[in-house]
Order: C-alpha cells, then structure tokens, then sequence
C-alpha cells in the first residue's frame, strides 16, 4: 500500500521534472564526502521516474572513480559489471517486470560489491532512523546482506526525492539502516560519516 502511494506520486512528474532534479541530487551527491574519497562506487541506472543517476554517474568516472552497477539475476540477486559510459549499456527486458539498463560487459560476481568504498542504494523513501523502503523485491536487502557477512563496511546512501523523506516507513527484521539520503535540496544524515 505505501509503496504504491510513493509509486503514484513518482508517476505524476514529468520528463523535466525528472532531468532537473537529476542535475540537482548529482550536485548533492558529488558533495558527499564519502563520495569524494571513495575509490569504487557500487550504484545502479535509474529507470522510468526513479530519481536520475546517468549524470552522477559519469561525474564519479570522470573523477576517476570504479563505478559497479548490478545486473539483476533470476533469483532477484545482483552480480556486478563496471560502467564504463553510458555505450556500456544494455536494456534488459526481465519478463514481464521492467526493463533495466545493465552493464553489458565481464559480470563480476554478487561478491564484487563487497569492494565498494560507497553503495547508491534506489528506494521508495526513507524515514527519521535511516530505514529504507525499497520496491520489494528483496534485491537490496540481499547485497546489505552480503556486505554484513563479508564484514565490509561500505557507506549505504539513498537516492530519493524530497518528498520521499517521511517520519516512518515499516520494518522488516532483516531491514538495515543507511547511512544518509541524498535528495535534490539536500543530504539527510543518519549516521556521522
């Protein structure tokens, strides 16, 4: 239910809306700290009216930065390929869900997201403690998994919208916390970098 509400909400903005706010939360982003010293960057290509990534995207390699993006497997698992611009690049249809950009290149494992200084997670919103509500799929919720039993300690960051920082979003037992949202206006911090 909560989900679609966000979901409806993201569906209302325009073309415009969508490329002005992706200049801004790539602006917002790039001012990250963490950001700023991290050598490997594990993110993804925003889709439809998420909020947009191309441009943070090609802003971290052009300062040099690895960008991992996943590449969703049929058990709803991500591996890993590096971006290497936007040519790097493929549309992938998964039946009848939607279609995503994944890199077309060498899959690097699920295990490659384990080397990220960084991890640019996608959500529906995020609340006062730092949880995230995801689509649902449970994607996510395996990598935040995986880097806990690797013991990496990546930084976790939510790309959203505004309106998408909300009082409270339910809890799952296996939900983790991140470590700030970034949105077109700003960053919110739930943790100290």
């Amino acid at each position: 239910m909560l989900r679609r509400e966000f979901l409806v909400v993201r569906n209302r903005l325009t073309a415009d809306d969508v490329r002005e706010s992706a200049v801004a939360l790539a602006g917002r982003a790039l001012e990250l700290p963490e950001l700023a010293h991290a050598r490997t960057v594990a993110a993804y290509v925003s889709v439809g009216s998420e909020p947009g990534t191309l441009a943070l995207l090609d802003a971290l390699r052009a300062r040099g930065v690895r960008v991992l993006l996943p590449a969703l497997l049929p058990d709803n698992d991500l591996d890993w390929g590096a971006y290497t611009g936007e040519g790097s690049l493929a549309r992938v249809q998964h039946g009848a869900r939607m279609a995503l950009f994944e890199p077309a290149g060498e899959r690097l494992g699920p295990q490659a997201v384990t080397e990220a200084d960084v991890v640019l997670l996608p959500g529906l919103a995020v609340d006062a403690r730092g949880m995230r509500l995801g689509r649902g799929g449970g994607s996510y919720d395996r990598v935040l998994a995986r880097l806990e039993k690797a013991g990496a300690r990546p930084s976790l960051v939510v790309l959203l919208y505004d309106a998408e920082v909300v009082e409270h979003v339910p809890r799952e037992p296996h939900d983790r916390p991140v470590d700030a949202a970034v949105t077109p206006s700003g960053v919110h911090r739930f943790r100290a970098p």
